[in-house]
């Protein structure tokens, strides 16, 4: 029997050329749902990717209780900043404003939300994977920025020495920063002490950044801020903070990913059925004749399939090549729901990815082969090969 499904599988494939234009249908509709499909699990994956990158297991982030994990709602005066500073288990600690400003993107030069982020000079040695790229850092009391390289390439006049106008102030861009590729490279940063004064927030600031002894830390610090009634704080491993900013967005794309995929599965697997109904409805007289030389049903349903499957195959790594050509590294914005910014993020085509549509494909095939494949297994020999 795997003699036979070989022989007349072998046979099938070799005739393809003859059928190349009814072929090609089913090639461009597998490979266009796993184009779509993986391009949107790319966006998904980058996204949460950059934000990933973002936390790392030796700090945290300090908010306002009730602040629901948004550094833009939550305000922390001067007695909280100071109580926290000399707690047990921290190392180092930046108090920071985080604020937004509408700044137009360079693609649509329609108003974005882009974060502004007031630090002291203590967050670079919290985040050692923030270095100045192009320019030079800012100089503490002078509205100076320095701007993530993300952020100078996706909005409009964010370029080294360009002066930009925020909240009635004019600032200078004099420095480009990169930091691994995580949505800090989405932000705009300058001294704490004049955003403070810009902004109107004066002694008040959103978050507090701490490099801890240890990661297990931020469990006794939370109980001190528990144990103590005149303090209103919550404190979360960057990791997880990050992680639950990610969440929701990432959820929403996959699901719309396999939605879409979805839809377009069934228009290829129509597509599919249609072709290899037509493939068999030609072939007749073919299959009757192998089946009189005695060739079984079990040969010929596999046959079919595997015609099927090998279509589906070649659309499944043709589009997985224009995904991952035409989308891999490629740079978008969108809005972080759990910050109420602009983050900007690469497409990120993964092994994995790949492997999932190269699935779907043929799962596309074999659904598209299968009724088909029965039908000429079924076929009454005496009448097919008169042709009926």
């Amino acid at each position: 029997m795997w003699a036979q499904i070989f022989q007349i599988s072998l046979l099938n494939l070799r005739n393809l050329p003859q059928r190349l234009g009814s072929s090609s249908v089913i090639v461009v509709g597998i490979g266009g749902v796993v184009a779509v499909l993986v391009a949107i699990l790319a966006m998904a994956a980058g996204f949460s990717a950059t934000l990933n990158r973002s936390g790392a297991p030796d700090r945290a982030i300090v908010l306002r209780g009730g602040s629901s994990s948004a550094e833009l709602s939550s305000t922390i005066d001067n007695r909280q900043r100071q109580f926290v500073s000399t707690l047990d288990g921290v190392r180092l600690s930046s108090s920071e404003l985080y604020t937004v400003a509408d700044i137009p993107k360079r693609a649509t030069l329609l108003p974005s939300n882009v974060v502004i982020r007031g630090v002291e000079q203590s967050a670079f040695e919290i985040r050692p994977e923030v270095r100045i790229i192009e320019g030079r850092n800012f100089t503490p009391g002078r509205s100076e920025l320095i701007a993530g390289r993300a952020a100078s390439e996706q909005f409009l006049g964010i370029d080294l020495g360009a002066t930009v106008e925020l909240r009635q102030s004019e600032w200078t861009v004099v420095g480009i920063f990169e930091a691994e590729g995580s949505a800090y490279e989405s932000e705009l940063w300058t001294d704490l002490a004049i955003a403070q004064s810009a902004f109107r927030r004066f002694s008040l600031i959103s978050s507090m950044r701490l490099q801890l002894e240890q990661p297990a830390a931020v469990d006794s610090l939370q109980a001190e801020f528990d144990n103590n009634p005149s303090i209103d704080l919550s404190v979360t491993s960057e990791e997880e903070f990050f992680r639950g900013q990610s969440e929701f967005l990432t959820t929403l794309i996959t699901g719309f990913g396999y939605g879409v995929a979805l839809i377009m599965a069934v228009g290829a697997m129509f597509a599919a059925l249609n072709t290899m109904y037509a493939a068999v409805s030609t072939r007749t007289v073919e299959i009757a004749t192998l089946r009189a030389l005695g060739f079984g049903a079990t040969p010929v349903v596999f046959s079919v399939i595997a015609e099927s499957v090998a279509l589906a195959l070649i659309g499944g790594l043709l589009g997985a090549a224009v995904a991952w050509f035409g989308f891999n590294g490629y740079t978008v914005s969108t809005l972080n729901q759990g910050s109420f910014s602009q983050v900007a993020f690469d497409f990120a085509v993964s092994p994995d990815i790949l492997v999932t549509g190269i699935v779907w494909a043929l799962a596309l095939g074999m659904a598209g082969g299968l009724f088909p494949a029965l039908q000429a297994a079924r076929m009454p020999i005496t009448r097919a090969l008169r042709g009926d």
